[in-house]
């Protein structure tokens, strides 16, 4: 019987193109923000995964139950509601670094934020470069 794709796969759409189409103006320069930091604190180029996901790094993951597949080490989407972030993988407890980030919500594996102006990037920061070196102890994350 053969395996589900992952719906969200990496494509060749220009990241650049994608962030500077981003309607809401705040979205757009957080959005264009949020690629240097990402840039900077990952060393990887960006690849937009799905039609409006930023990823950054991937990997190759596979489960006991045999499904496998690859997706995005770490990444962000500007969306209409709020920047969603994922950055955490879920295998730790960030809620120190979260402690101090400032003003933002957390889902399963994605962190919620209206706008960056409402959180200390440089918290941010060590929070993706946390999220990273988590996931990389379960698997192996690669240069997109």
């Amino acid at each position: 019987m053969a395996q589900a794709q992952n719906k969200t796969q990496a494509t060749d759409a220009d990241v650049t193109d994608f962030l500077e189409a981003v309607e809401h103006p705040t979205r757009r320069a957080d959005g264009l923000a949020l690629d240097q930091v990402f840039r900077k604190v990952t060393g990887f180029t960006p690849r937009m995964w799905a039609p409006s996901l930023v990823g950054y790094g991937s990997y190759h993951y596979v489960y006991d139950s045999g499904r496998e597949g690859d997706f995005l080490a770490t990444g962000f989407a500007p969306r209409k509601a709020n920047l969603s972030i994922h950055i955490m993988p879920g295998y730790q407890d960030y809620s120190e670094i979260l402690s101090r980030l400032g003003k933002h919500k957390i889902g399963k594996s994605c962190l919620y934020v209206n706008k960056l102006a409402d959180i200390d990037v440089n918290v941010l920061e060590e929070l993706i470069a946390a999220g990273l070196r988590d996931l990389a102890g379960y698997w192996p994350v690669r240069a997109t």
